[in-house]
């Protein structure tokens, strides 16, 4: 069944729009950003704010009707396939399924300096009340930080024995992220040691599909929660151990 956006009423196609034109704010800008709208097919178009940002950047929000309707049953994708389990019964399953500690090491690599990402899925006190993987008893959780260079994230991997690589990208102008976390794969397929762990990246433009393009195992888009990473690492780990 097709479906259109909702607004007042069901498959009435309304959607509220924000966008940002490098024009100056003036009179005409408002008809400016209605009738480019208009050019990407929308009507009924109803600019509600207009405002400068810059001398030269006018910001836009709208409202605008469209005729485009999906069949979500007819969109298909590599999506991540995990069970996702409790904190309790994640703990569990790793010492009764994995049969040792879950090591962990996890950084933002190269020139990206954020670390909010990295440290919602590692801190002790995590995210969206869900326990970072520092708190977990059954997993040894080494948060190296931000600007790791992809050198020094391998070396610290193969020192601490670890099971698992986390990876976090935030920043994503000119595609650096993806420069990065190729960068990386090429670092562990040249160094023999690609198959030694499970590679997770996670960042706000990441999805599950293009990080195994890029040769990793899994990713984690916005708003993942610790408990969703930790549930596939041990279910990860359990299916290696016991293939």
């Amino acid at each position: 069944m097709e479906v259109k956006p909702y607004g007042d009423t069901r498959d009435d196609g309304v959607m509220q729009l924000s966008f940002t034109l490098p024009i100056p704010n003036s009179p005409k800008a408002t008809d400016v950003g209605k009738q480019y709208l208009e050019k990407m097919g929308f009507h009924d178009v109803a600019v509600a704010e207009v405002r400068a940002i810059d001398p030269g950047f006018t910001f836009y929000v709208a409202y605008a009707r469209t005729d485009v309707s999906i069949d979500p049953d007819q969109v298909k994708g590599d999506y991540l396939d995990v069970e996702e389990m409790d904190y309790y019964a994640i703990n569990t399953f790793i010492r009764d399924d994995v049969g040792h500690k879950l090591v962990v090491v996890g950084a933002a690599i190269e020139s990206d300096a954020h670390t909010v990402g990295i440290d919602a899925i590692l801190n002790m006190k995590g995210f969206a009340g869900n326990y970072g993987l520092e708190r977990y008893p059954e997993i040894d959780a080494y948060n190296l930080g931000s600007q790791i260079p992809c050198e020094q994230l391998l070396k610290t991997a193969l020192e601490k024995q670890a099971d698992a690589i986390l990876v976090s990208q935030i920043v994503t102008q000119k595609n650096i992220h993806v420069q990065n976390l190729t960068k990386l794969i090429e670092l562990l397929e040249a160094e023999g040691v690609r198959e030694r762990f499970i590679i997770v990246v996670g960042g706000p433009r990441i999805n599950n599909a293009f990080a195994k393009e890029l040769g990793y195992d899994a990713g984690f888009g916005p708003r993942t929660t610790p408990v969703q990473v930790a549930s596939f690492l041990a279910q990860e780990a359990a299916r290696r151990q016991n293939p």
